[in-house]
């Protein structure tokens, strides 16, 4: 367990990839639901995002190989450690890597059944073809609660076995919608700017997404208020004690960082109408959100230990190389799914 705070940085490049394949699909299903007219402008090139699904597969079989080096309770439990009283049974290393491999596979294999009825229904406009899209575009959010709820407890949650929270799964997946709408402002606004997108994509879809990370914003400040105030006002020694070891000791600086990355300046600066009509100030606070993001991830990971055993991300080549390695494996990935669709141009 010397070097989990290196293996963190593995599991929150992990997490950041697996919700950029997952929640592409998610927003087009969204969109879809609640009849947005924008859809049309983004819901091709959202899936395309789909196509991490394998990065992010190789990444979830690493780290699973891993073992204790990824989840610290691991050594504990083959030793036979008995600290584990709110879910008995959970934590079984056999039971975690199966639901794990067969969860990822089920969503993968349902989000690519999404891409191809959307296609079929942008295609073919008879009522068949459109009932089928529309009936897997409700299933969309339900899998997406359930399945990132899981992830939340086996990558987050119980990485300290004896700590709960009835809202985590919550918490989580907002943060990573919140975190995926930041990314694709930026991403569409890139696009755009090199001249190299095949499609019209107008400044009002920065906008509306500008709107979305603002309801968000404030939606997930709810959540994570949520958790800790219950634990702090009913004190509860034993659940705030995990805020605490971050609040207050080595993570204290990264924690209060991405509280004003994801709280404080989302929100004062998206609540001004003028703001969320420029694009080049939406995506600056896009950039904070998703920065926010990561250092919010990993102190959850890393902070799930004694000190002595994390260190401050980017302190290690381990960490600036895996970064690196997955960020450009990750652009790849989407620069030939984007060519692949059509939406880039090649020359």
């Amino acid at each position: 367990m010397e070097d989990f705070g290196s293996w963190s940085v593995l599991t929150t490049n992990f997490l950041i990839v697996l919700y950029l394949a997952i929640n592409g699909v998610t927003l087009a299903a969204i969109l879809h639901l609640v009849n947005g007219k924008w859809r049309f402008k983004v819901r091709t090139i959202a899936v395309s995002l789909a196509a991490l699904f394998p990065v992010a597969f190789v990444l979830l079989v690493i780290l699973l190989m891993n073992g204790e080096q990824t989840f610290q309770w691991l050594a504990d439990a083959r030793n036979g450690g008995g600290h584990d009283h709110h879910m008995p049974g959970w934590h079984n290393y056999t039971f975690l890597v199966a639901r794990q491999i067969v969860g990822f596979l089920t969503v993968a294999a349902l989000y690519g059944y999404f891409i191809k009825y959307q296609h079929e229904a942008i295609v073919d406009a008879s009522y068949e073809a459109q009932r089928r899209f529309r009936n897997i575009a409700l299933l969309i959010p339900f899998v997406y609660v359930i399945y990132a709820t899981m992830v939340s407890w086996d990558f987050e949650m119980t990485m300290v076995p004896s700590w709960h929270s009835a809202s985590y799964g919550a918490y989580h997946f907002i943060t990573h919608f919140h975190f995926f709408l930041a990314f694709f402002a930026i991403f569409l606004f890139v696009l755009k700017r090199t001249g190299k997108l095949t499609i019209d994509m107008p400044n009002y879809i920065i906008n509306f997404l500008a709107q979305m990370m603002l309801a968000f914003t404030i939606l997930w400040t709810y959540l994570y208020f949520t958790q800790y105030l219950i634990m702090w006002y009913g004190r509860l020694p034993e659940e705030i004690i995990r805020f605490r070891n971050m609040m207050d000791y080595d993570l204290s600086t990264i924690w209060w960082t991405f509280l004003a990355l994801k709280f404080v300046i989302p929100l004062s600066a998206l609540v001004f109408a003028r703001v969320r009509h420029t694009p080049e100030y939406v995506v600056l606070i896009a950039i904070c959100i998703c920065i926010g993001t990561w250092l919010e991830r990993y102190t959850w990971i890393s902070g799930s230990v004694d000190p002595e055993f994390y260190h401050i991300p980017m302190t290690s080549a381990f960490d600036i190389v895996v970064t690196v390695l997955v960020a450009a494996i990750a652009v790849f990935t989407m620069k030939w799914s984007l060519q692949r669709f059509g939406f880039l141009k090649t020359s």
